[in-house]
């Protein structure tokens, strides 16, 4: 881990920002809901990006962009995992990447199963590709959260023809072992299905946490799988359009191969330089500085919540900076966000919208500064009853 310190930009430069954390509500609000962080760039995609301003590098995406080679050599440090650049394909973002995955490897009216609770734009990009939407819903075990593995094999003995994977999940932030992933890809090959895993909170596990990658799971896992990530949640480049789409078996790469050139194209040319300085190895140590940095708030949170909020439940995520908290202790109905929102003047994520598992629960971002996140928990504890 870097020893560098990296703090937050200050609320006042925060709120100058333009994107959705920062004008979906009024400036009496802190916004802790959507996935967006509130450090600045990495200095070397900050000084990539100034570059290509500067001399209006502003054109189409080329073909060769750099980015398969980038997303191989951060593989390999990051995960051990090796990574053929020939098998690395570029797209706008992980969901667009899903939903033409989906389109080549499902036919109209499939079903396909996800496992809330789960980000709730899988429903909406399964029904973008034509198919239906099976939930296998994770079991909670006490501990954490873990794949029914049962219900998935169900699943698509009754004919379900994929499985929407999230690895890391989010909202629990669960590292899916590999023992799991082992065996989910010996159901899907058993019933002739495929797994498409979303793995774009993967530079966010924590050292405690081993993460696995879906594709180097096992062999079998490599020929069913297909693996949609990006450096958008990690980097906080979301708004630049630049995701991955990576295989590692001759028969899944020609399927990609085969996707429509747009597909491709759709990929935005900041999100490709930006990219490739945060894949290349130059922004390595401000991202060991930024997971030490989301590793002490993690902890802080579960502090401050025993402190302000005892009755709520929460585990410490194993990767990113999405904090999945039940607080139906509370009484503060199904959806808890709305009266936080309301009346402690805090945005969390709806934990009803992450499927009916999430009845009761907020998703809390605490990709932010100590001081905001106690402020945050501290306007919250207010409103339970002494």
């Amino acid at each position: 881990m870097s020893t560098i310190p990296l703090d937050a930009l200050p609320m006042e430069t925060l709120r100058r920002r333009s994107s959705s954390k920062w004008r979906t509500y009024p400036a009496d609000v802190l916004p802790l809901f959507v996935a967006e962080t509130d450090f600045p760039l990495a200095p070397a995609i900050t000084a990539a990006l100034s570059d290509a301003v500067a001399i209006g590098d502003t054109g189409y995406t080329p073909r060769e962009n750099g980015l398969a080679d980038a997303f191989a050599g951060f593989a390999q440090r990051l995960f051990g995992w090796s990574v053929d650049p020939a098998r690395v394909r570029p797209t706008g973002d992980v969901m667009m990447g899903v939903v033409e995955l989906l389109r080549a490897t499902t036919r109209p009216g499939d079903a396909v199963v996800t496992t809330p609770p789960v980000y709730p734009p899988f429903a909406m990009c399964i029904e973008e590709a034509g198919c239906r939407v099976e939930t296998v819903p994770l079991v909670d075990t006490g501990a954490g959260w873990q794949l029914d593995l049962d219900g998935i094999d169900a699943a698509l003995a009754a004919g379900a023809r994929a499985v929407l994977l999230c690895n890391p999940h989010n909202p629990t932030g669960t590292a899916h072992r590999p023992e799991a992933l082992s065996a989910l890809a010996e159901i899907a090959a058993r019933h002739g299905a495929v797994v498409i895993s979303d793995e774009i909170h993967a530079p966010l596990a924590y050292d405690d946490t081993p993460y696995t990658p879906f594709l180097a799971a096992s062999p079998t896992a490599a020929s069913v799988g297909y693996a949609v990530t990006s450096a958008s949640k990690a980097f906080n480049l979301a708004g630049l359009k630049c995701a991955v789409m990576i295989t590692a078996a001759e028969e899944t790469a020609a399927v990609v191969r085969a996707l429509p050139p747009e597909v491709e194209w759709r990929t935005g040319l900041f999100g490709a330089i930006s990219g490739v300085a945060a894949f290349g190895g130059a922004s390595d140590d401000w991202l060991d500085a930024l997971r030490a940095r989301l590793d002490g708030n993690r902890r802080l949170l579960g502090d401050l919540l025993r402190a302000q909020l005892p009755q709520a439940v929460y585990r410490m995520p194993e990767a990113g900076y999405l904090a999945w908290i039940d607080l139906s202790a509370y009484g503060w109905g199904d959806d808890p966000a709305v009266r936080i929102q309301r009346d402690a003047k805090v945005a969390l994520h709806h934990g009803p919208q992450f499927g009916a598992e999430g009845v009761g629960f907020v998703r809390l971002n605490f990709g932010c500064a100590p001081d905001v996140l106690t402020d945050a928990v501290t306007r919250i504890g207010a409103l339970a009853p002494a």
